[in-house]
């Protein structure tokens, strides 16, 4: 197995964890899809769920969360290969939502911004 080498790091820690959502869009032949879904692979920033609808790149989603009922836009950033439990998607949130799968990530590995300059 080959190492993969990446030049920035990642934004928040990743964590493998189930969980049951709803995604909404516009799949790859323009129709509108609901379906209840699976996640593989959750961040502050999006997750890697699993999908039985042809998607395109760029694809505008939206995730629902079940138990809390809050709603995060995202996009399909990632295609992945078809298993049984459907295809490996990838989605980035528009916004950053730490809380939206209900797991508190720590924040203390997320980028901070810079300081703003000090006048001299």
């Amino acid at each position: 197995m080959s190492e993969s080498a990446y030049t920035t790091p990642r934004r928040s820690t990743r964590m493998f964890m189930r969980v049951r959502v709803m995604v909404t869009g516009k799949n790859a032949e323009g129709r509108k899809f609901r379906e209840v879904c699976e996640t593989i692979v959750i961040n502050g920033h999006g997750g890697l769920v699993y999908l039985n609808q042809p998607l395109v790149s760029d694809a505008m989603l939206v995730l629902v969360n079940p138990f809390t009922q809050e709603e995060q836009e995202c996009r399909v950033v990632f295609r992945g290969e078809v298993g049984e439990k459907g295809q490996r998607i990838g989605v980035e949130f528009l916004t950053p939502a730490p809380h939206f799968w209900g797991v508190d990530f720590a924040l203390a590995d997320w980028p901070t911004p810079s300081e703003p300059a000090q006048p001299n």
